[in-house]
């Protein structure tokens, strides 16, 4: 069986268990529900709201550099630090958290393995107090463009044939039955369907039903399946930015692909561009 190609950016729960209050540790909880941390949380955990702090919201752009380093100081953070990253849905916008720290260059950064959902499936436990992390200093690194695409590259590259698009929503939305999940309708787009050329490999296949990934023999297999396996470029999208920095933590922690990018504008961008290609 092969091993993930980089099993540094994963601990398990019982790691966390036993070292998330190590003085050089930081958990941090991004959920989609972002009352869930309130409800309890792991112990020392803080938690970051992905709608007020981990974007831009007037630009709709992620943190600039300067919004992270503070953000990351209020949270007990400096360089040297261990960031660990869960959150409910399967680790949605943790990974969305860790796909922007690599972002800005923080290199010891790791998922908990099956996030919150796993965690309180073993029974271990949550607390509703407050974390007091202090404040430290940050300094991020220029932004990586090289893990991040724009609508013109997007647009550049979608008749070349020479990049391997991933559209990781449901099928209904793929097809462009749907705009959005019909949980979050209020972030849809003008028009339906996908990038054309783009193979659907819905994110939620590469977890099994504990949460946790799969192994790298069935990721290899579910996205080679579809042409994904790292010969060409590999762009991946959703609807905002969130399910495809799941898919480009599967792609290049777990299975080592080079040269994959995440679209952040992702549906609710492309779905709207005046004159942008689609294909239902």
């Amino acid at each position: 069986m092969a091993d993930y190609s980089h099993p540094e950016s994963l601990v398990d729960t019982d790691w966390v268990a036993a070292h998330g209050s190590d003085a050089n540790v930081r958990l941090v909880e991004v959920d989609v529900d972002t009352s869930s941390y309130d409800q309890g949380h792991i112990a020392d955990a803080v938690g970051w709201n992905w709608q007020s702090q981990l974007q831009e919201t007037v630009s709709r752009d992620l943190l600039s550099k300067e919004d992270l380093e503070k953000l990351l100081g209020s949270a007990g953070i400096d360089n040297n630090t261990t960031v660990i990253l869960y959150g409910d849905n399967n680790n949605w916008f943790a990974a969305w958290a860790f796909w922007q720290l690599k972002y800005y260059g923080h290199d010891d950064v790791k998922l908990m393995n099956g996030g919150r959902a796993k965690w309180e499936a073993e029974g271990k436990p949550l607390t509703t107090d407050a974390a007091n992390p202090g404040s430290k200093s940050y300094q991020a690194k220029a932004p990586n463009e090289g893990i991040r695409a724009y609508r013109d590259q997007v647009l550049a590259k979608v008749n070349s044939g020479g990049i391997a698009l991933v559209d990781v929503r449901a099928p209904a939305e793929f097809s462009g039955e749907l705009l959005a999940p019909a949980n979050l309708p209020q972030e849809g787009s003008q028009r339906g369907g996908h990038i054309p050329g783009a193979a659907n490999v819905p994110w939620g296949q590469a977890v099994a039903e504990d949460g946790s990934f799969k192994s790298a023999d069935d990721l290899k297999a579910l996205y080679g399946g579809k042409g994904v396996d790292g010969s060409k470029e590999t762009i991946a999208y959703c609807r905002i930015g969130e399910r495809s920095s799941h898919t480009w933590f599967v792609l290049t922690q777990l299975l080592g692909l080079q040269n994959v990018r995440n679209y952040d504008g992702s549906w609710t961008e492309w779905g709207s561009i005046v004159g942008a290609p689609i294909e239902k």
